[in-house]
């Protein structure tokens, strides 16, 4: 219940109270759903830049001061102490597992690992040349054709089901993508492996020898995943929650997202900013494309810097900062030309008015393409890797979307600026 209103003052002289809502923490929203049926008018916010498309207990994200919360938990704290199968529990179901709880999900987790094997079947359908996310988004649609005994979305155990296989299918559909793409044959999971260790195992893994498991680069990989599980209502998790609003099949909402992730804005970033230091080349080169971009006649563009809602430093940055160090030590690439540039780069960054005053901070995309380019991850690879990451964020904000007894099909309105009403000619008098 509001507590107060917010008065909006018409053209025509008359007011209208709306109801102002609060939230546990953050911005307070005006209710404005009664704005059209009072006034005749619409509110107008292209981007959605001051609108609140939903309440959700998921993410919070306080941009000015960089703070991103799980459930209410630190993303620094969870990076830390949890590994990704418990910040899925938690996104989940909403507070973090006991051992009991955590072992129960593993378990269900690790044996919906396999796909149906017409589904792998299905990849030999695609060129081997076709970018991996073209795959993704055809694969994961398919899923409802292989998995169609559990699509009842006003079933909860049907939604409980769904999540399980998407959550579980995902890296070994994601490992597939990459072994159909460079002729390999595909690695099957084995149970015996962690989540994370299971995955890099089908990525990297190859049949005529015993695959090793070195735990730094596991931890590395888990930590990539936790990072990008959920970032509140972007691009691709509203794209999800809009498919989910029509009823769509958990499946479709999912490779909806995909296609969503799939844009250079969104998910393509950390491949822009390996891009631009390839181009960059050498420390020695930083000043001259420094100087280039502060020229705005120069059309260089910064990448990896700022972010549509931290205006402060990504505390994801620092996080995927520290797991670099690490991976590019355990791999003997401390001298690593990239990571040297990103550390000048990043310095300047912080260091320099131009930057400060923007707040151009350096954000996860800068350095997770470095990290993944050092496990051996191809550059066309990085999205399916924030796919699948991602999924469990998509799947809890689906769920709690269907679950909200608010919830109606998304009908966004529009400012019409089209030809008024005008007779059709007879194609002669045309």
């Amino acid at each position: 219940m509001a507590d107060k209103n917010a008065t909006l003052k018409l053209p025509d002289g008359k007011s209208l109270d709306f109801p102002v809502l609060s939230g546990t923490t953050g911005p307070d929203v005006v209710d404005i759903r009664t704005l059209y049926g009072k006034s005749g008018m619409f509110t107008y916010d292209p981007g959605y830049l001051s609108t609140a498309s939903c309440s959700s207990s998921i993410t919070y994200i306080d941009g000015d001061a960089g703070v991103l919360l799980y459930r209410g938990y630190p993303i620094e704290q969870l990076a830390q102490h949890c590994d990704f199968l418990e910040v899925c529990y938690l996104l989940k179901y909403g507070e973090l597992p006991s051992r009991s709880q955590k072992d129960e999900f593993v378990n269900i987790v690790t044996h919906h690992t396999m796909v149906h094997e017409q589904l792998a079947r299905l990849y030999q359908g695609f060129r081997r040349d076709a970018h991996p996310m073209a795959v993704m988004v055809g694969v994961v649609g398919a899923l409802s054709a292989f998995y169609h005994d559990a699509l009842d979305i006003t079933n909860e155990q049907h939604r409980i089901i769904s999540a399980f296989r998407l959550i579980a299918k995902m890296p070994t559909i994601v490992a597939m993508s990459y072994k159909y793409s460079i002729g390999q044959p595909f690695m099957y999971p084995k149970n015996n492996l962690s989540y994370t260790a299971n995955f890099m195992r089908m990525m990297f893994g190859v049949p005529t020898e015993e695959y090793k498991v070195n735990e730094v680069l596991v931890r590395a990989m888990d930590r990539i995943f936790i990072l990008h599980a959920d970032h509140e209502q972007n691009a691709s998790t509203s794209t999800v929650r809009l498919c989910g609003s029509s009823g769509a099949n958990p499946y479709a909402c999912i490779a909806a997202g995909i296609a969503s992730l799939w844009g250079p804005a969104h998910g393509g970033a950390n491949e822009a900013a390996l891009q631009m230091l390839e181009e960059i080349g050498d420390v020695s080169k930083v000043p001259e494309f420094i100087r280039k971009v502060k020229d705005k006649h120069s059309g260089v563009r910064l990448m990896g810097f700022g972010h549509r809602v931290y205006k402060n430093y990504d505390p994801r940055a620092k996080l995927m900062r520290e797991t670099c160090h690490e991976v590019l030590e355990e791999l003997g690439l401390h001298n690593d030309r990239l990571f040297k540039l990103a550390l000048e780069m990043e310095k300047i960054a912080l260091e320099d008015d131009y930057f400060v005053s923007r707040k151009l901070y350096p954000n996860v995309d800068f350095y997770s393409g470095i990290v993944q380019r050092a496990l051996g991850i191809p550059v066309a690879m990085f999205t399916c890797i924030f796919s699948l990451a991602r999924t469990i964020g998509w799947i809890a904000q689906w769920q709690e979307m269907i679950s909200d007894p608010e919830y109606k099909i998304g009908r966004p309105r529009q400012l019409y600026k089209g030809a008024t009403r005008r007779d059709v000619k007879p194609i002669d008098k045309r």
